[in-house]
């Protein structure tokens, strides 16, 4: 199981980092619209339209690595103030929200996604290109999210049990003698 959650936890460190890398073609993708209106003189009909699907892709991806860092958004003003067994607490008596929630998400979005690639959909503009790579990112992220989202849930457990509970060092005491 410990195993597992580092697993877990690498994989949406490595897609977190991956993902960062997606700014460049975004950048360079309107970087050419702008070359290309201003410089040159003439409209591009693809860069604006890929750069809009690759931060659809970036904006969903990266849920699990934010997740990890504990990056996502908090009420600080009080949360922030809790020790790091009550935030623990707070986390597990509100994870059922986040578990329909992401279930459902789960749910609906491989529906839409499966959807859109059964049709071949496309974006319908003068570029059209197919939007079901964008959609199907969309149920990845989420899983990945909800994968995460459990590591964590038995991350505050451990906290609330007073165990280690870095998913990258679980159980290393056993394996390398190492005190935590």
């Amino acid at each position: 199981m410990l195993k597992l959650a580092r697993g877990i936890t690498q994989l949406n460190l490595w897609v977190g980092k991956v993902c960062a890398w997606l700014i460049v073609p975004m950048f360079l993708a309107l970087i050419t619209d702008v070359v290309m209106r201003y410089v040159v003189g003439t409209v591009t009909i693809w860069t604006a339209e890929l750069a809009q699907l690759i931060f659809g892709v970036y904006s969903v991806i990266a849920g699990g690595y934010l997740l990890v860092e504990r990056a996502h958004v908090n009420v600080d003003i009080i949360y922030g103030k809790f020790t790091k067994e009550k935030k623990a607490r707070v986390d597990l008596a509100t994870s059922f929200l986040f578990v329909f929630f992401m279930l459902v998400l789960i749910w609906q979005s491989a529906d839409m996604a499966w959807e859109s690639f059964a049709k071949r959909e496309t974006s319908y503009s003068i570029w059209d290109p197919y939007v079901w790579p964008v959609k199907a990112a969309v149920p990845i992220a989420g899983v990945l999210l909800f994968l995460q989202g459990i590591v964590r849930m038995v991350s505050d457990w451990r906290v609330i049990k007073g165990l280690e509970n870095d998913p990258a060092v679980w159980g290393k005491q056993a394996t390398d003698g190492s005190a935590h």
